[in-house]
């Protein structure tokens, strides 16, 4: 129950924080600074003010999902085999990697379900923060040719799928604080 109302809380605090954004777009747009957007740094201000803020200031949008995955890493309970992609796919591919373990952690949900396994609860946490975040920001990447189908990766355990997850989320988030970083040195 804690951690449904330490999750709840933490989606009211994002949608405080988009509400925000969404302001200060409107603030801009309606403001004297409308002239900003005649030329290529007013263009630049916007987009970042419209793209970045989506997440709460100074935190990765995984955040929530890798403390999950620290808690159900040393379940004895899940004994499942899982398609687990490379945690060093390419950058372009790194959307359809991140669906395909969110996919594979519904599997992880079902099996947990039909056992009754003690991390039920962060399995679904996982599962429903990376389908909330997917779903809102309505990612749609275009499939290269050298992106592979979730089940064209090989199945491993369960430690190792785990182990690939918090490599693939810390490897984003590592490239989100770069971006954040860049918007702020931009903006100030």
């Amino acid at each position: 129950m804690a951690q449904n109302s330490a999750g709840a809380l933490s989606r009211l605090q994002s949608q405080k924080t988009h509400l925000k954004s969404i302001r200060l777009q409107y603030l801009l747009l309606n403001s004297h600074c409308f002239c900003l957007l005649k030329n290529g740094m007013g263009l630049i201000i916007f987009f970042l003010c419209a793209y970045v803020p989506k997440t709460e200031a100074g935190r990765c949008k995984w955040e929530e999902v890798l403390q999950d995955l620290q808690a159900i890493k040393t379940s004895k309970d899940i004994d499942v085999s899982l398609y687990t992609a490379n945690a060093d796919e390419d950058e372009e591919c790194q959307e359809l990697v991140m669906r395909c373990f969110f996919l594979e952690t519904e599997v992880i949900f079902q099996e947990c379900r039909i056992k009754n396994c003690s991390k039920t609860q962060d399995v679904w946490n996982i599962w429903k923060n990376g389908n909330d975040s997917f779903e809102k920001n309505k990612l749609a990447s275009t499939k290269s040719e050298k992106c592979k189908e979730c089940e064209e990766y090989e199945e491993k355990n369960f430690t190792e799928f785990v182990q690939n997850f918090e490599k693939v989320i810390q490897r984003d988030c590592k490239h989100w604080s770069k971006r954040h970083k860049l918007v702020k040195n931009i903006l100030t």
